[in-house]
């Protein structure tokens, strides 16, 4: 075998390589990683690993990596991974990067179902996902189609319902626009607040038998020990909290929990494998000690990396504040800029529609002018034909001894003139009705003219552009390997945590809001014939009024012996 050996450590976001040489720990690869990543809060995560039978398995810290039952490939495959979880991610989660590792670990166990997720609370924590890569909503670069690539909802949910892709991102759109102005931590921050209470969250699950032989999980997790039907992972049957756990140990398959209640009997259960007894002990002993952590001061290095994290989230929230600013400026300027432009484009369309007054108004003078010129003719005329017939009526006064035929004929002449005068001045009068009426209209196209004329200076007065401006701006697997008892270190004293604890949606009215509209709205397109067993336990629980911290108050009330009994008879 050579003297070193590769192997690639795969994060929930990155891939690194090392070389390791024969001699390396588990402990000492751990920690090239931590610091690669720049990870502090190494409590909470290990190394996986693939072992010769197929198995995932935690490395052990203080063995050989190469002693370690690794399957043999080139390079040697581990995974990082959060082995524990915290009760309370806000309250204990410090760095981002220990956030991000988090997040993205819950976010591919709820997506492939690992995790157990309801549909309405699926597409609210897709929009905490959306907000988180891509931050805030933008409808120039976020057009639609934007997410077709990205993971976002557990394919159970997207078989239950008759909705499209695109329907799917236009609900998941509409709750990413209530996350504006929210940094992409705090999005993924609460990510997890919401995905905590669901009821598989951070339980590790274990095939079991009691005394009687009936098959039932054990679930490991963060306060304590569940037990479960075979046919229901939702809905633990018997509790017990860490802090009522005095012993654990194991012999062969048996595995004894020993309680502090000194007249409880043991609480025993047997594993398939004796391999598993070793990883529910270490999974055991390791959720006990960080616990009963929680429980005590912070040590020194605890508070200096929340002083720190406090520092980096102050510093980073005034930067952000900064940029907000800054955007909300540029936007402020480029809406003024918008409304510049706007108003221009209607005082060019009302320029465009002065001028057409202005063409027709001067269209009309003319008409007026050669009417006028006609009345002038047509009264020129008229006073020529007044003075031909004044003339014959003179010449019929002086014509009193012409012959009678002679004096009918001019009488005749002067009838016809006079019907001729008649009708000329008629035709007068009518043009100058008509020109009185030209005469108004032009005074009217006249004063829309000097409007017009008005309106064109005030236009050219004001700048096409305005330049607006804008800112740029451990592992204890060795401790107890070959070891078959373990003590635990608990305080009586000590309150169980689910006693006060609630979900998020019980104590936020508007996640209650939010969560109730997405299930009426997925209620419309739903298919039940696509209703899976988990669908039907969820719904029944949530009919009888359950969520994950009520059952576990529930099934953690009685006595110790009465819990054990229970277990017995399961």
């Amino acid at each position: 075998m050579p003297k070193s050996m590769n192997v690639r450590v795969t994060t929930m976001d990155a891939e690194l390589e090392f070389a390791i040489q024969q001699t390396t720990t588990g402990k000492q690869l751990f920690d090239q990683v931590v610091k690669t990543i720049g990870l502090r809060e190494v409590w909470f995560f290990g190394l996986q690993y693939t072992d010769n039978k197929g198995d995932m398995t935690w490395i052990k810290l203080y063995k050989k990596v190469m002693s370690q039952d690794v399957k043999k490939e080139n390079p040697l495959q581990f995974k990082f991974r959060a082995k524990f979880y915290p009760e309370d991610v806000a309250e204990e989660l410090i760095q981002d990067i220990t956030l991000r590792l988090f997040y993205l670990q819950v976010k591919n166990a709820i997506l492939s179902d690992e995790i157990y997720c309801p549909s309405e609370t699926s597409v609210l924590l897709a929009s905490y996902a959306v907000q988180a890569r891509h931050g805030d909503f933008n409808k120039l670069t976020h057009t639609p189609g934007f997410l077709t690539n990205d993971r976002l909802l557990p394919q159970r949910v997207m078989d239950q319902h008759k909705m499209t892709r695109e329907e799917w991102e236009s609900s998941i759109t509409t709750w990413w626009h209530e996350h504006r102005g929210m940094m992409r931590e705090d999005a993924m921050m609460e990510y997890l607040k919401i995905a905590q209470d669901l009821e598989m969250y951070g339980v590790n699950y274990f095939d079991i038998l009691n005394k009687k032989g009936t098959e039932l999980f054990l679930g490991v997790d963060a306060l304590g020990l569940n037990i479960y039907e075979k046919d229901d992972k939702l809905t633990p049957k018997i509790g017990f909290p860490w802090s009522e756990i005095r012993n654990i140990s194991f012999n062969d398959r048996k595995f004894i929990i020993k309680p502090i209640d000194k007249k409880a009997p043991d609480f025993v259960f047997f594993a398939p494998r004796v391999r598993i007894n070793k990883r529910i002990l270490a999974l055991c002993m390791g959720n006990h000690e960080l616990y009963m952590r929680r429980r005590k001061p912070d040590t020194i290095d605890v508070q200096q990396m929340k002083a720190q994290a406090r520092e980096e989230k102050l510093a980073k929230q005034q930067q952000r504040e900064k940029l907000q600013l800054e955007i909300a400026a540029r936007e402020k300027a480029e809406k003024k800029h918008q409304e510049y432009e706007e108003r221009l484009k209607v005082m060019q369309a009302e320029i465009s529609k002065r001028e057409q007054d202005l063409l027709s108004a001067q269209d009309m003078i003319r008409r007026l002018e050669e009417q006028l010129n006609k009345l002038q003719l047509a009264k020129e005329e008229l006073e020529q034909r007044q003075n031909e017939l004044q003339k014959m009526m003179e010449r019929l006064e002086e014509s009193k001894n012409m012959e009678a035929v002679e004096r009918a004929k001019l009488e005749e002449e002067i009838k016809a003139k006079q019907e001729e005068v008649m009708r000329i001045q008629s035709e007068v009068e009518t043009k100058d009705e008509e020109t009185k009426r030209l005469q108004e209209e032009v005074e009217e196209a006249r004063r829309k003219q000097e409007e017009a004329a008005a309106a064109a200076l005030a236009a050219a007065a004001t700048p096409k552009h305005h330049h607006v401006t804008e800112n740029e701006n451990e592992d204890n697997d060795e401790m107890v390997n070959g070891h078959e008892t373990q003590d635990l270190d608990t305080d009586m004293d000590i309150v169980d945590p689910v006693e006060e604890r609630r979900t998020l949606a019980e104590r936020n009215e508007r996640l209650q809001d939010q969560l109730k509209m997405l299930k009426q709205d997925l209620a419309q397109s739903r298919d039940d014939t696509k209703e899976t067993a988990m669908d039907k336990i969820h719904r029944e629980n949530v009919r009888q009024g359950r969520d994950k911290y009520k059952t576990l108050r529930e099934i953690r009330k009685g006595n110790t012996k009465r819990r054990v009994d229970q277990f017995e008879n399961m």
